[in-house]
């Protein structure tokens, strides 16, 4: 599996502003609100921001590293900066509902995934070959204020879909685009650090009902791409536009969230996807023989499908913003054309529980990947034929991570995660599978 189908989710970064007051341009939340003069010392940013043109920084470092397990045992250290702005164009030129953004990132130091573990469910949710690249450039005209949109434009799919709240409390990439997709997907799917040319239509019927469907080009890199999909669109400027479309719908529906409401709030997300591009069996060739013994070519397919649901729930609400929030996420693909069958993952979040620091956060979240049957088959076969010593199962994690907020927009993380089956139970080279892996790790979040 190339990289980038083990890491392709992003993380999630505040970028709404304030809303008391005259506009500011400065994002929620953010180390400018320390500053003095608001970081902005001569009125640049309120100025923008009068006539709708929004911006920021926002820089993730970390440590990472495995004190046993992987490949090997070591250390990293990597980083990303993003940029990111947007532009109201009814306050900027009168044209209504009309908005755009954009952001770009500058990615660099080494993965621990790629470097010591070569697990499915990377620790990090950034990590990525280092470069200079652009992420998302859309528009979005609102029909019909906060009822009816249509986005457009470079998009990634990990922004709106299959999206959790209370997972952003953790770092391991699989808790964002989840593995499944990522690893069944070509190089990856539109995600990060991908996006690519598409359209997102979004309507909400009621306030507690939301339903989005997409259509992007089904391969940021591309089905001649040998090797790592991101050296292949280095900079994410390829646009890619004749590949076979990915399709993917979701429906939404919140509970509970009215001021009064006596029960605690949820949402509950349910929806699927489906690839129009030919996909190879995992077992068998065109004729039906095993391709552990076989010259010809895998059996194809014409297209992949894929099947999801979701819940964010609020399990205890005390006083002075105590509160516990749980998520549970499932995916379901069919076995014969994808190497990861089954992807379950869910935790828990707690906020307000820290005396004297209201506005830390810790939790715990597991991640489970089954391999397909059909990807188990031929490892059966390999094995028989003495080819391979071992047959991959599955991947799991469990992750504990505290966030402790510096001032706004500033967070520090510790974090542990253990993984059992790296690769799920693949040969580490010298015919045993790699050991599990403790990682732990530092990471800091600063927003500007």
């Amino acid at each position: 599996v190339a990289m980038c189908a083990i890491c392709c989710a992003t993380s999630v970064v505040a970028h709404d502003e304030k809303s008391d007051g005259p506009p500011t341009g400065i994002p929620n939340p953010s180390i400018a609100t320390s500053l003095p003069k608001q970081g902005d010392p001569f009125g640049s940013r309120a100025a923008l921001a009068g006539i709708g043109i929004t911006g920021g920084v926002n820089y993730i470092g970390e440590v990472l590293g495995n004190a046993s397990g992987g490949i090997k045992r070591g250390a990293i250290y990597d980083g990303r900066v993003e940029l990111y702005g947007d532009i109201d164009f009814e306050k900027l030129a009168g044209w209504k509902g009309l908005t755009f953004h954009a952001n770009a990132y500058q990615i660099h130091g080494h993965g621990l995934t790629a470097n010591n573990l070569k697990n499915l469910l990377p620790v990090s949710s950034f990590e990525a070959t280092p470069a200079t690249r652009l992420l998302e450039a859309w528009f979005e005209q609102q029909l019909i204020p906060n009822k009816f949109s249509v986005r457009f434009g470079q998009l990634a799919a990990d922004s709106e879909f299959m999206t959790s709240e209370t997972a952003t409390q953790f770092i391991n990439n699989s808790l964002g685009w989840p593995t499944s997709f990522a690893i069944n997907l070509p190089n990856g799917g539109p995600a990060y650090p991908f996006a690519t040319p598409g359209v997102r239509v979004m309507f909400a019927p009621t306030d507690a009902t939301t339903i989005r469907a997409a259509l992007f080009n089904g391969d940021p890199a591309g089905p001649r791409c040998s090797g790592d999909p991101q050296r292949c669109n280095d900079h994410g400027l390829d646009f890619r536009l004749r590949d076979p479309v990915f399709a993917i719908a979701e429906a939404q529906f919140k509970y509970n969230q009215d001021k009064g409401s006596s029960a605690l709030p949820g949402v509950i997300k349910v929806g699927g996807w489906k690839h129009f591009g030919n996909f190879n069996d995992q077992r068998f060739d065109a004729t039906g023989l095993s391709l552990a013994n076989s010259l010809n070519d895998p059996r194809r397919y014409r297209g992949n499908t894929s099947l999801y649901a979701m819940i964010d729930q609020q399990i205890y609400a005390g006083q002075n913003g105590k509160s516990v929030n749980a998520f549970a996420r499932i995916t379901a693909s069919p076995d014969d054309r994808n190497t990861v069958q089954l992807y379950l993952d869910g935790g828990l979040k707690f906020a307000g529980f820290v005396p004297g620091r209201p506005d830390d956060t810790f939790g715990a979240a597991l991640a489970y990947a089954r391999i397909s049957d059909a990807a188990r088959g031929l490892d059966r076969d390999n094995v028989a034929l003495g080819n391979q010593g071992v047959v991959r199962n599955y991947e799991a994690m469990i992750e504990l991570s505290y966030s402790a907020q510096i001032v706004p927009g500033w967070t520090l993380q510790p974090d542990f995660q253990y993984i059992w089956h790296p690769g799920a139970y693949v040969d580490d080279g010298t015919g045993k599978p790699i050991a599990d892996a403790a990682v732990f790790g530092l990471r800091t979040t600063v927003n500007y």
